[in-house]
This record gives C-alpha cells, structure tokens and sequence, in this order.
C-alpha cells in the first residue's frame, strides 16, 4: 500500500467512531497489578535503567505492560525498539523463559529513500548496542523483518508492542506490510499493544500524515482493524491533557527532544499525549 492510499484511508475513517463509547480505561488495574508484580520492579530498578527512569513519570511502563497482559515467559515482539527504552525493561522481566524480539521493519518495503536508509541500520545499531545493557543473560533475538528471519516464529508469538511509532510506519510507506506480518507472527491467542501519540479528534489531515509524529486515535483503530484485528480496549494510562498536541513543528518540540527553541515555554508540559490501545488477532 503506499502512502498516497494509506492518507486516503485515514481521510475516509469513519466519523462514527468519534461517538462510539468508550472502551474501559484499566488504569486502576494496571496500577494495582504492576505494584504487586516483582519481576517488573526488579526490571525497572535494575541499575542499566538510572538514566532511563527519569522517562518513567511519562510512559508508564508498568501500568502499560500490565495493561497488555506481558507476562514473564512470553515471546514478545518489540517493534522498531531504537535505543532500547522498553528493551531494558521488557528482555529481564520475560526472563530465561521468554523471549525478547527486537523487531524492525524489512527496509525493501520502504517507498522513502531516507527511511529505507534509517530501517536498514537499525538492526547492527541495536546489535551493537545491546551487549553493553547487561540484562541477565535474558534471551533476545534482533532481526531485521525478512521472511527468512521470522519463518521460525511465525504463529508463535504473544504479544506485539509498537511504541511512539505507528507514525513513522505510516509517513514511510511500511505500515500495511509491517502490520500484516505481525498478525502472521501472532499466535491465534496473540494481542498487539500500541502506544502513539495522540492528535485532538478534530485534527485536520495536514497535520496527522505522521509527518508531525501526531496520529488521531480514531484512525489508528480503524487502520489496524482493517488489518485483521479487533479492538480489546483503550486505556488513558498515557494520556497528557496538557499536550495540546499542536506544536508547529510536531511532537519533537516536546520532552525529551525539544526540537525548537521553546523548551522553557513547553518543558513543564512533559512528554505527548498518548493513546494506549490493544487488540487481539481477529480469526
């Protein structure tokens, strides 16, 4: 699918979602669970996490984790993981009986020669990068996303996680391919967990081509549901009504990137707001 029929599908989602009730939030629950969980404050206390917890206040790791189900011994997709945020967190708490992915998009799908640039490097960047993270021997696999890589896991997997980047695979050409190969690497039991920042339901499509980091929530629902999968629920785990997720120059001009000059202005705002989704693999 390129980019052009992708922007036309999200222009013709449909306005009744904009009513549609609300899923339930499991805020609460996932709180509850994530204290209670030892496994995960042991990984988010972990010593290779000092400079990583200063983001905790804003992505939440343990209620959204909680929120998705991940437990530890599952096989775990972690799509395009870049620095490896959720990788410190995720590889130890799966332990030696799960199995941590480092999933990246297969970069011959890409119809943008600067992301096709980016998808490439992205597999020796986290493989040399990964070594020095000290994770326990918790086992890991990283692997660019070519049929012959994933023929092993193919049906087998538990969850797939997609954080802060459902933008980029939409703006580069990939999302259609990249989405269909995950439901093939689901179990038929599996669920894909998204977190994306979010634009206001009233965002014009000039500003949620991806291009601003920003997507609509109703659009991302729909996208993926046409995908083969059924929304479970939504949570507000990552909500930030302060984001008036409007910024000139996108997403980037917030924490931690603060890609323009307005860091005092925007700073005390924190990182985006952002929607936190699951779905189940449709049969």
């Amino acid at each position: 699918m390129t980019i052009l029929s992708m922007k036309m599908l999200l222009a013709a989602a449909p306005l009744a979602l904009l009513a549609a009730p609300a899923m339930a939030d499991h805020h609460g629950e996932g709180t509850m669970a994530a204290a209670a969980d030892p496994a995960m404050q042991a990984a988010l206390s972990a010593p290779v996490r000092a400079e990583d917890s200063a983001r905790d206040a804003y992505r939440h790791p343990a209620e959204t984790l909680a929120f998705f189900d991940v437990k530890p011994g599952m096989t775990v997709i972690d799509y395009m993981p870049a620095g490896g945020w959720y990788t410190r967190v995720l590889a130890p708490y799966l332990g030696a009986e799960g199995r941590y992915i480092g999933l990246t998009p297969d970069a011959s799908n890409s119809d943008n020669e600067r992301f096709a640039e980016y998808f490439a490097g992205l597999p020796g960047k986290f493989a040399e990068s990964a070594p020095e993270w000290n994770l326990s021997g918790a086992p890991m696999t990283a692997m660019a996303s070519d049929d012959e890589a994933l023929d092993a896991y193919e049906g087998t997997v538990d969850r797939a996680l997609i954080f802060r980047e459902m933008h980029n695979l939409h703006r580069s050409g990939v999302l259609h391919g990249e989405l269909a190969r995950i439901r093939e690497l689901l179990a038929d039991d599996g669920m894909l967990g998204i977190v994306q920042h979010r634009a206001k339901p009233w965002a014009p499509a000039s500003y949620t081509d991806g291009n601003m980091g920003y997507l609509r929530q109703q659009d991302v629902i729909a996208l993926v549901e046409a995908h083969g999968f059924d929304l479970v629920g939504t949570s507000e785990i990552n909500a930030n009504p302060r984001d008036t997720a409007d910024h000139p120059k996108g997403v980037w001009e917030l924490a931690p990137s603060f890609a323009s000059e307005r860091q005092a202005e925007l700073g005390p705002i924190g990182e985006s707001d952002r929607m936190t989704l699951l779905f189940r693999k449709r049969p």
